[in-house]
């Protein structure tokens, strides 16, 4: 939603065709499209009412793939079209969700215990232009965690920017604590 109301929908109003453009429609809260782009429509995407939804492909700035589990921050797994930005120092370029490097490979390993999800199958459906959504039948767990410092075994440690700004509260509840 912030994206929508944040990014996509300025640079709708600037341009009209910007949704073509950049492969995206407007769906309502079903999932069906809404073709019409007027005043009322706009409204209703800022509102939250309607969404804007990138169409499946190379282009997609999600990848080939989206790893849907449940978040409470709607935080997601995904591949990316920006390949190149695995190589930067800096990895913080999404919008809370957390690109994959291999999504294939993830998907394969999700999808191993069935067997009509071969790495053919998996990859074949990836690059196919239909959204498929599978329900895994076993949940995988999934924790993500957090740091802004991290000890390696050989006892050298390493800090990092704290880019969620989560170390202030850690570091009330440290000064709070008494043995």
């Amino acid at each position: 939603m912030h994206v929508q109301r944040n990014e996509v929908l300025p640079d709708l109003r600037k341009d009209p065709q910007y949704l073509a453009k950049n492969h995206m429609e407007v769906v309502n809260s079903s999932g069906h499209t809404v073709d019409a782009l007027t005043p009322a429509v706009l409204q209703q995407i800022d509102s939250g009412k309607l969404a804007i939804r990138q169409q499946p492909g190379d282009g997609n700035a999600l990848g080939l793939v989206k790893f849907v589990f449940p978040s409470g921050e709607g935080i997601y797994l995904h591949g990316t079209s920006e390949t190149n930005l695995f190589t930067s120092y800096r990895r913080d370029f999404s919008h809370g969700c957390i690109r994959l490097e291999h999504p294939t490979a993830l998907a394969a390993w999700v999808l191993r215990n069935y067997p009509q999800w071969t790495p053919d199958s998996v990859e074949s459906a990836m690059v196919g232009n239909q959204s498929i959504h599978v329900k895994l039948g076993n949940p995988v767990p999934v924790f993500i965690l957090y740091n802004t410092a991290m000890v390696e075994e050989n006892g050298d440690v390493h800090f990092f920017d704290d880019i969620y700004g989560q170390d202030a509260a850690l570091e009330q509840a440290l000064a709070a604590f008494h043995p």
